[in-house]
């Protein structure tokens, strides 16, 4: 099953699990990065062959097929209505992680000491549900949009679930994903130090009050006085770049630890899509182009590369809200324009633009 001439950029992505018993494949199709052969066309789908694609797809959840393909698989589908968001988070054991979490960031302004028993617990068990639920519904909870004055203690959780994606997407071992997790929910905890009405300013940032912010990574490794120094390194290290410019030691690439590179990721991805008290949310393709646009001058491009590789073929199929309030379906997305992808409303598959793009993802309470 390997590449031939084929024009990969004509390809769209869409889920296996609109593949069914007994359809008819008349154009071939390939796997989730587009590369190998996966069904020749004239073939016959069937549980078996449904089954075998899944193995050789490592558990990601798209295929790529033609555009004739694509518009076939469409006709048969129904629109999908989204799981609760409160469901989730029973789900995923999000509820607890964010109790968890508060309490630590009050614990820390109050008393600048962590209950390690209760992080390391909380962040084992994030990372073991990671491992058994579906990617695409995990992403589902971090892209919904939730109460602003829960900020940071679902930022801190959101980040440990990214990472423990992020570090499935890079087939790391199950102990290297566990540190990621437990990094993620740590990575913040410096700024429990910052006054909250710098930390919650509805208003863009005085330069004085930007370099009192800048010193949270500083706090997060000095209250992490009692976790292992590659912990305490990777959360100081979450906001150097690449590009040498970051903070707060201005790091060279290569002395920037890989978790903090890949922390660096999730915590812009999640801060973006987050509603804020004096910003909007972005929606994950948008801000999934901005991640294209820092790379190499602040973003490890080859993680980027992967993060774009990887994220949206978890959104296919989800709900979405557009810019014109119209509530639609993402049904494909170029790799080429991840800003705009395909969406489905009333029926018809309409391109996004400029002018009429993704708000935010929809979510039931």
């Amino acid at each position: 099953m390997g590449q031939d001439n084929k024009d990969f950029n004509s390809l769209v992505a869409v889920s296996i699990n609109h593949l069914y018993d007994g359809m008819e494949i008349q154009e071939d199709v390939y796997d989730a990065d587009a590369v190998h052969l996966l069904v020749k066309h004239g073939e016959r789908i069937d549980a078996e062959i449904i089954e075998r694609i899944r193995k050789i797809n490592s558990g990601r959840e798209t295929i790529h097929v033609s555009g004739n393909t694509y518009r076939a698989i469409m006709e048969k589908l129904p629109v999908i209505v989204p799981d609760s968001r409160r469901e989730l988070e029973e789900t995923i054991g999000y509820t607890t992680a964010t109790d968890v979490a508060f309490e630590m960031l009050h614990e820390l302004s109050r008393d600048q000491v962590i209950k390690q028993d209760a992080l390391r617990s909380v962040s084992a068990e994030l990372s073991n549900r990671i491992e058994v639920t579906s990617q695409s519904a995990i992403l589902s909870l971090i892209n919904a949009l939730a109460p602003v004055d829960e900020y940071l203690q679902r930022h801190c959780v959101n980040v440990g679930l990214l990472n423990g994606l992020f570090g499935q997407w890079l087939h790391l071992p199950k102990k290297d994903i566990d540190g990621l997790v437990l990094v993620g929910l740590l990575h913040d905890c410096g700024k429990a130090l910052i006054p909250p009405q710098v930390l919650n300013a509805p208003r863009k940032l005085t330069v004085i009050e930007f370099e009192v912010v800048k010193m949270h990574p500083v706090y997060s490794y000095d209250l992490l006085s009692a976790f292992p120094e590659s912990v305490r390194l990777a959360s100081r290290g979450h906001h150097e770049k690449v590009g040498g410019a970051g903070y707060p030691d201005g790091l060279p690439p290569m002395d920037i630890p890989l978790i903090s590179r890949i922390t660096a990721v999730s915590d812009i991805y999640d801060a973006m899509v987050s509603q804020r008290a004096y910003k909007k949310p972005r929606s994950p393709f948008s801000v999934m182009a901005v991640l294209a646009g820092l790379k190499n001058s602040e973003l490890d491009s080859t993680l980027v590369d992967v993060f774009l590789r990887s994220m949206p073929q978890q959104l296919v199929d989800k709900q979405v809200v557009m810019s014109d309030g119209v509530i639609g379906v993402i049904r494909s997305f170029d790799p080429a324009d991840i800003e705009y992808p395909m969406i489905e409303v009333d029926g018809r598959v309409i391109k996004s633009h400029e002018n009429w793009q993704c708000a935010s993802m929809y979510t039931t309470e």
